[in-house]
């Protein structure tokens, strides 16, 4: 598997290009920032590749998805932050090319988003709260696996809303709301807490990630996952519905 590696200098991708096992090799890197053997821009790339890894930035998606589109090689889309202009855009060039987009790559996380829809089914009249905490110099909030998460339990709870702050609030909480919370400091990086309150009891489904290393390893798992994959959008879902989650535990 050639890899076209998009912010192959950043944490992440230094984390993908450290995780790369037998048959898997980064034929192409591009990062902001080019040095020796890496691009500064996707558009310069000449190498053969059988699908991207991008863990660069929302505001490269574009030509992420431009280049994939016109050399017909599937993209997994790593990055977080979009907005819903840019969300459109990758779901609009999913018609042409395969491509994967997880608001987090650990197949953990991705399982506990299902738990936590479960949950949210059978508990009905119970509260709910996200808590997420990464470190300080994280751009985005809340992460793109808070929303997620909130995203999966608003699929069984009908008229449920996200609330990101109840600063200056009088009110009783609403039945209705899914409480979302950010904390940002140090070098944590990433843990997410799904809390279910009831009368008198209550329920946590929580992970936490310990290294970068697992989100290296199920983007690597998914851009497997998507060779050969026809035109179309995948995610998490696809992949953990097919059991190909292979080598992004361990």
């Amino acid at each position: 598997m050639r890899i076209l590696l998009i912010g192959s200098e950043g944490r992440m991708g230094r984390a993908v290009s450290a995780a790369c096992t037998d048959g898997q090799t980064i034929a192409a890197r591009v990062d902001s920032v080019p040095a020796d053997g890496v691009y500064g821009d996707v558009s310069l790339v000449t190498e053969k590749c059988d699908v991207i890894i991008d863990f660069s930035s929302h505001g490269y998606t574009s030509k992420v998805l431009d280049y994939a589109v016109k050399n017909g090689v599937p993209a997994v889309i790593a990055t977080t932050g979009h907005s819903a202009e840019e969300l459109e855009m990758i779901k609009e060039a999913s018609s042409k090319v395969a491509v994967f987009k997880s608001g987090n790559m650990s197949v953990a996380v991705n399982v506990l988003c299902r738990l936590a829809a479960e949950a949210a089914s059978m508990l009905g009249d119970f509260d709910i709260e996200i808590i997420e905490s990464h470190h300080r110099n994280k751009l985005d909030a809340p992460s793109g696996t808070a929303l997620m998460i909130a995203s999966e339990i608003q699929s069984v709870r009908e008229g449920a809303e996200p609330v990101y702050d109840r600063t200056g609030r009088s009110c009783r909480r609403p039945d209705n709301e899914i409480g979302i919370h950010s904390v940002r400091g140090g070098t944590d990086v990433g843990e997410h807490e799904v809390i279910f309150f009831g009368q008198g009891e209550r329920l946590s489904i929580k992970h936490v990630a310990e290294g970068r290393e697992i989100f290296a390893k199920g983007a690597l798992c998914a851009a497997s996952y998507m060779i050969g994959k026809p035109a179309g959008f995948y995610d998490m879902k696809s992949l953990l519905s097919d059991g190909v989650t292979k080598g992004a535990a361990k």
